[in-house]
């Protein structure tokens, strides 16, 4: 039985079996945390909806079952592409010395764009080629999809919804806390006082992010997208 049953989802939240923190983006775009909490029919209920691409952000050694994840068979991903594309590399001393323990907040994300733009790019590019839909996800599919789905949402001109989008992850992620099986070793469910000066900070860091960004058309241009692979992004993603 998945722990995920009793998770009490969020405005907006996908109910593919077993996800966490899963809601549309824009466009053709999904995110979600880790894609070991789905399980087998939450895979066929992914792929029903029009999906064909998974995205993990995470580095190749985060990606793993665990003891309480659902055994799910290869056969119920057919049709689904998983993609590792880490949105960083963990040797940048750099990245190190802030993001500790990881990235875990949106006032990393203009470090993250400034010593990754090559992984960045990789990204974007990917998210380009989509024939249908795609999800991308990290670990809690609040920091790292956090930052992929501001830029996209600021590249279909859907500034207005960011804000919301970071509110919703953190308390999806919050609530997994809750009801957990899993203790995190560093995150642990908070009230809802705390929550409210959680997203508070988070929404002032964004808010400095997206004004130090300008246009995402711009920053993926200068990382060496094409004209025409960041015109199809923004098609997809509008």
């Amino acid at each position: 039985m998945s722990h995920s049953l009793n998770y009490r989802k969020q405005a907006g939240d996908l109910d593919w079996s077993g996800a966490v923190n899963a809601r549309h983006i824009c466009g053709a775009f999904y995110r979600m945390g880790r894609h070991e909490w789905l399980t087998a029919e939450g895979w066929q209920q992914m792929h029903a909806a029009g999906v064909n691409r998974v995205i993990d952000l995470r580095n190749p050694d985060e990606i793993r079952r665990r003891e309480h994840d659902p055994a799910v068979p290869a056969a119920s991903l057919a049709g689904i592409e998983l993609v590792n594309l880490p949105l960083e590399s963990p040797d940048n001393e750099r990245f190190e010395s802030v993001a500790v323990p990881y990235m875990n907040h949106t006032g990393m994300y203009q470090l993250v764009c400034e010593e990754f733009g090559d992984h960045l790019r990789a990204v974007f590019e990917s998210l380009a080629t989509a024939e249908q839909g795609t999800v991308v996800h990290c670990s809690a599919g609040r920091d790292r999809s956090g930052l992929i789905a501001t830029m996209l949402l600021q590249l279909a001109g859907l500034d207005g919804q960011i804000l919301l989008h970071d509110e919703l992850a953190v308390r999806g992620i919050n609530e997994w806390h809750r009801i957990s099986p899993r203790k995190h070793p560093y995150e642990s469910y908070r009230s809802e006082e705390q929550l409210r000066e959680i997203i508070h900070g988070r929404a002032g860091e964004l808010e400095n992010f997206l004004r130090w960004l300008g246009s995402t058309r711009r920053y993926l241009l200068d990382q060496g997208m094409s004209e025409n692979a960041v015109e199809r992004l923004r098609q997809l993603a509008r």
